[in-house]
């Protein structure tokens, strides 16, 4: 186990935006990679496959950061602030709807303290 933190954020762009935002979404890559604190970051697209049927967004970013004041220091660089206000939050921007999580994979009470 570790401190690591796990994220995938999913983006469900606007009709006919797909190839539009899936770039934008790569053109963020080279420079989250080099962040401290980044060990993976990625953007994927939705492909149909018989033995994964399950319901998602077309484009998901699959991250790995060392810890979770690695991840907050990356939501708060300009580049993402301004990704989110001018694509996401804006009434004209390219994404529909959008969803990112976090994970541990710790247990929940990982190093509590056992009472008797």
């Amino acid at each position: 186990m570790s401190r690591q933190l796990y994220c995938l954020a999913q983006f469900l762009p606007k009709a006919g935006k797909e190839k539009e935002v899936f770039r934008l979404l790569q053109a963020l890559e080279p420079n989250t990679l080099r962040e401290d604190g980044c060990i993976s970051y990625r953007v994927t697209r939705l492909v149909s496959n018989p033995n994964a049927d399950g319901q998602s967004f077309p484009i998901v970013f699959n991250e790995i950061w060392r810890d979770e004041a690695a991840f907050n220091a990356h939501c708060q660089r300009k580049e993402i602030v301004e990704f989110f206000a001018k694509y996401c939050e804006a009434e004209d921007g390219l994404i529909e709807q959008w969803n990112v999580c976090v994970y541990s994979d710790e247990p929940e009470d990982y190093d509590a303290p056992v009472f008797a």
